[in-house]
């Protein structure tokens, strides 16, 4: 005879199953809206608590109820397995090496979401100089960060500083000549991005998106974030230069969205075939997922991706090495459909017209 602790727990374990069953088949709905997309996050998570659901749900229930319930959850593991699979070392990779490296022809981008209210400031200091890379993409800074990276300023003569108090200010640093750039705000208030042109070594040009568009949250759809990553994509994909795009996407590598991204962009994502290398969260081991990217134009060749040491933030950097080869072209990404543009179309024109605060512009307003 059950234990009225047992039937709580058993009671416990099906209403765990059936947020699981949920949150599995809810980003399947193309829906722009941070309630469905932030089923996208947890995937490994879910594949993980599924498998260790399922023989619990057999083995106490009554059968049949037991047999279809752990069926279930196996299901939705190998869902949310076949969703992620493609990050791992099982699946053939999209960046490849080069044959030869050439120093001339490469570059080497550290992204940093310094999260705006850590004020260890040191700490990215002293990796960047440990480092040594050729570009910093510096993320969430407002005034105080970028007074105190000045002492970086000998390292990285040219500089776009773009310091904002609302979590979305952003700061790139390059020893490598950056010839024009322009600072945007593609569709919301203080949502900013950097779109800028650089020198390689070689006397080689290329293009380096650096964007952080708006995180999805239950309450708010996510049509900012989606159009914004998705019209850096369409852009990407017209440059006559090879184009990097890096940053905080505030999204994960397998979601509906960067996968929408890439076959707009034609741009290819480093990790596929390597690992997750997740840079969110770093205060808590279990909840991690990856949302610093870079993606880049098949012309360049991957010599080196590493998540590297905490510095306070609630985000790993992360440290990128390319090399562009004027060998032919690597694997490129599927086509885009008249559905993917169709779509970006729409959420733009939804979101230029509207008239809204950035979305958590006040979730750090008392600083640590």
């Amino acid at each position: 005879m059950m234990t009225a602790v047992s039937t709580l727990g058993l009671g416990l374990a099906l209403a765990l199953a059936v947020l699981l069953a949920l949150m599995t088949l809810l980003p399947f709905l193309r829906v722009a809206h941070g309630a469905v997309r932030s089923c996208d996050f947890p995937r490994l998570q879910i594949c993980g608590i599924a498998l260790a659901l399922a023989p619990i749900l057999y083995a106490f229930l009554p059968i049949p109820w037991g047999a279809i319930l752990g069926a279930g959850m196996l299901m939705a593991a190998a869902i949310q397995a076949a969703h992620v699979i493609r990050f791992t070392p099982l699946w053939r990779r999209q960046s490849l090496r080069p044959e030869q490296e050439d120093p001339q022809a490469q570059v080497s981008l550290l992204a940093a979401n310094v999260k705006l209210s850590n004020r260890a400031y040191s700490r990215l200091i002293e990796l960047v100089r440990a480092e040594a890379p050729d570009i910093l993409m510096a993320i969430e800074v407002d005034a105080d960060w970028t007074r105190a990276l000045e002492p970086l300023h000998p390292l990285f003569p040219h500089r776009v500083v773009h310091p904002l108090d609302n979590g979305y200010g952003m700061a790139l640093f390059s020893r490598l000549p950056i010839e024009g750039h322009e600072l945007r705000e593609l569709l919301v208030e203080k949502v900013p991005s950097i779109r800028a042109k650089v020198r390689l070594r070689n006397d080689t040009l290329f293009r380096l998106y650096v964007v952080h568009p708006e995180p999805p949250v239950p309450s708010h759809d996510t049509e900012g974030r989606d159009a914004e990553i998705g019209m850096v994509g369409i852009e990407a994909s017209k440059d006559e230069l090879p184009c990097v795009v890096a940053g905080d996407l505030n999204d994960v590598a397998w979601s509906l969205t960067t996968r929408r991204f890439q076959r707009l962009s034609g741009l290819l994502d480093p990790r596929v075939g390597r690992g997750f290398y997740n840079s969110f969260d770093a205060r808590y081991p279990l909840l991690r997922w990856p949302l610093d990217h870079l993606f880049h134009d098949p012309r360049f060749r991957l010599i080196e991706m590493r998540r590297l040491p905490d510095i306070g933030s609630d985000h790993f950097p992360m440290l990128f090495r390319l090399q562009l080869s004027p060998l032919p072209r690597g694997e490129e990404p599927d086509a885009a459909t008249p559905e993917d543009r169709a779509e970006i179309r729409e959420m733009a024109a939804k979101e230029a017209a509207s008239d809204r605060e950035a979305v958590g512009s006040d979730w750090e307003d008392e600083r640590s």
